[in-house]
């Protein structure tokens, strides 16, 4: 019975406690800040958030404005509501572009979509967003204590584009569809040359052309084997040391095999008309 009354003796003193958090009409933008600020060192992210939004719709262009703004993209970001966190945050930087928080909103605006980045088999465009913020924000604040973190960022979410167009490539040559797998390949290489990506593209392009060749028509061999040629050309002058060096050797022979073998009248084996 004890044990009872105290948990309900606890439970009125809580919503007493939430209760005087609560904004009220009447309340002075002064203390409506704050009871959003106890709410936000709580912890309790969702209730804070709402308090900011009205201190922010009754003080918009106040000091206490300002900083509300500022916290209620926190409140969002500390909850993992990454969309509406990068549009506070942006809002901010459009209400008072040279205050001292500019740095750090424009990176968690940037984080944001970096966070919103799904995995690499469905839609990118966040991650293109998220590295156009990046970039921009590495522009703007080149020396910012941040700019290592946002560097990485990129490279991570690069290498992640280019596995997507990696991956199509692939799909395309699995499904014999060896002229699209080739320009998917390209793109990788051209696009993407820094990324792991990039050397295992043109392997595969290398393969692809190869293949291309061997299920085309006697008379588009040639033209496809020295595209194979040209693959082989370009891996070892980007990768000369490369992890598929010894595949490449052994695509290399296969094509100039074909090439031998069209002119002495010898059709390598085909099995279309392509």
């Amino acid at each position: 019975m004890r044990t009872l009354s105290f948990l309900l003796l606890m439970s009125v003193l809580f919503i007493s406690c939430r209760s005087n958090d609560l904004i009220r009409p009447g309340d002075t933008i002064e203390v409506a800040f704050e009871k959003a600020m106890n709410q936000y060192r709580e912890g309790d992210y969702p209730e804070a958030a709402q308090a900011f939004e009205t201190v922010v719709s009754i003080g918009r262009g106040t000091d206490i404005g300002q900083e509300a703004q500022y916290y209620l993209a926190e409140s969002y970001y500390n909850d993992r509501r990454y969309l509406l966190a990068a549009s506070e945050y942006e809002r901010y930087a459009q209400f008072y572009p040279n205050s001292f928080r500019r740095e750090v909103v424009d990176f968690k605006r940037a984080e944001c979509y970096y966070f919103l980045s799904p995995r690499y088999r469905l839609d990118q465009s966040y991650t293109r967003r998220a590295i156009e913020n990046l970039r921009l924000f590495n522009s703007r604040f080149p020396d910012s204590e941040y700019a290592e973190k946002s560097a990485q960022y990129i490279i991570e979410l690069r290498e992640k584009l280019a596995r997507k167009k990696y991956e199509a490539a692939n799909f395309y040559k699995r499904t014999s569809r060896y002229e699209a797998a080739a320009i998917y390949y390209d793109l990788v290489i051209d696009d993407y040359p820094e990324t792991e990506w990039a050397e295992r593209s043109l392997a595969e392009q290398m393969e692809a052309y190869i293949l291309y060749a061997e299920n085309s028509v006697p008379e588009r061999q040639e033209e496809r084997f020295r595209l194979a040629l040209e693959s082989y050309n370009t891996y070892m002058q980007l990768f000369p040391r490369g992890e598929y060096r010894s595949r490449m050797e052994e695509l290399f022979d296969r094509a100039q095999d074909g090439l031998d073998g069209i002119a002495g009248n010898i059709r390598p084996s085909t099995s279309s008309t392509q």
